[in-house]
């Protein structure tokens, strides 16, 4: 990904990629299964899509290969998530040590939510020990467990190594590939907490946990990275909403006050990257494109939108007779948000150009449980569950 959409996405991305989620049916892209939501706002089995508080038991755990091993972190207490700025949503970090002496690969994951009516999603980051130190004197410094980190883990870039949103359960993909995980390596846990039905006020604790799957980094393997791709988020109110935040600039000064100023900086961004320095264009169908500046190997994708989200799409040079579809979401459901591993790993060169292009609908609004009694908005890019995202997401292996 070029520097300056990366510098956009790690102040903005709410949701992470790695090998660790599950496939969902029609693994290599398509349609999200017999359980998606439907475009009257209802899922395939005729319940309604409400987003959030999903109790679903996680798998078994697939047995352990060669020189794998299971490491189980939990926070060490529970945490009451309190929305700070009049917001619905906090963003929290906790450091986790995996107490690695030697290094390590990650080749899979399993984060297990312990209130699945609050955690929206989680990310993990991996930190070496000069970042593990700042993250041990914020969170020394922040009363309760762990800190608020909207954006990022707090401390500067880490490694995305992980993630969990519903649906997403551990995948494995090639034994031979992973995560590096130098000895001394520390984890931060950012978990979204969403309080939309508590409006906002303290609704109950969580005390989560994640089961990595470790290998021993004896043993050559691939090294795997996430690939983040953004478009922007320009959906105005429907056809016969109205009210304040309706018109867009006050839109994105709520967005602003909810998260900060760096969420300004993440909506100008985009708009800037994508639109080629245009002003932005309100419509419910968004896309950007870029080109990758090194070459490697991608083995799996995915898609991320809220709870207005209607398809997704990534494509690998769109428009060309070599043109390929990486995935292929026509019927996005927030609750089956998943890793979808390709049949077969695609080689991508540098100069290429990938391309995510997302449809939201603002009509779902009145339509489900989480959003009907939020106010009509114009919607942009935002980091909270009323708000939305487009993004794209690559576990990949480049190459120098």
């Amino acid at each position: 990904m070029t520097a300056a959409l990366a510098a956009v996405v790690l102040a903005a991305a709410c949701s992470g990629a790695s090998t660790t989620a599950s496939p969902a049916p029609g693994a290599s892209g398509g349609q999200s299964g017999p359980s998606g939501q439907t475009h009257d706002g209802q899922t395939h089995d005729g319940g309604v899509h409400g987003g959030h508080g999903s109790s679903a038991t996680p798998p078994p755990a697939a047995p352990l290969r060669d020189s794998e091993r299971f490491v189980n972190l939990t926070l060490p207490e529970p945490y009451t998530p309190k929305a700070p700025s009049g917001g619905t949503d906090e963003y929290r970090c906790f450091l986790l040590d995996p107490e690695l002496d030697e290094r390590a690969f990650l080749t899979g994951s399993q984060f297990l939510p312990q209130n699945t009516d609050l955690v929206h999603h989680a990310i993990i980051f991996r930190v070496d020990a000069d970042q593990a130190e700042k993250a041990a004197a914020l969170d020394r410094r922040t009363p309760d467990e762990g800190w608020t980190c909207f954006g990022d883990a707090g401390v500067g870039d880490g490694a995305w190594v992980a993630h969990w949103a519903p649906g997403a359960d551990e995948t494995l993909l090639d034994e031979k590939l992973g995560y590096a995980m130098p000895p001394g390596s520390k984890l931060i846990m950012q978990v979204h907490y969403n309080l939309l039905a508590s409006e906002g006020r303290p609704g109950g604790s969580d005390q989560s946990s994640i089961r990595l799957r470790l290998a021993d980094g004896g043993t050559d393997r691939t090294p795997l990275q996430t690939a983040t791709l953004a478009a922007p988020v320009e959906l105005p109110c429907a056809p016969g909403e109205s009210g304040p935040l309706c018109e867009r600039a006050a839109a994105v000064r709520d967005v602003v006050k909810r998260f900060g100023e760096q969420s300004r900086g993440s909506i100008d961004g985009l708009g800037q990257f994508c639109g080629g320095g245009a002003p932005p264009k309100a419509g419910p169908t968004q896309r950007c494109d870029q080109k990758l500046e090194a070459p490697g190997t991608v083995y799996a994708t995915a898609g991320h939108m809220h709870l207005l989200g209607r398809a997704i799409k990534v494509e690998l040079n769109p428009g060309t007779p070599g043109a390929r579809t990486l995935l292929d979401i026509p019927d996005y459901n927030f609750d089956e948000q998943a890793i979808r591993p390709l049949e077969q790993p695609v080689e991508v060169k540098a100069g290429d150009t990938l391309r995510v292009t997302c449809t939201h609908d603002a009509g779902l609004r009145k339509k489900l449980p989480a959003l009907r009694d939020q106010p009509a908005r114009y919607v942009v890019w935002g980091e909270g569950t009323s708000d939305e995202m487009c993004l794209g997401l690559l576990v990949w292996s480049p190459r120098a």
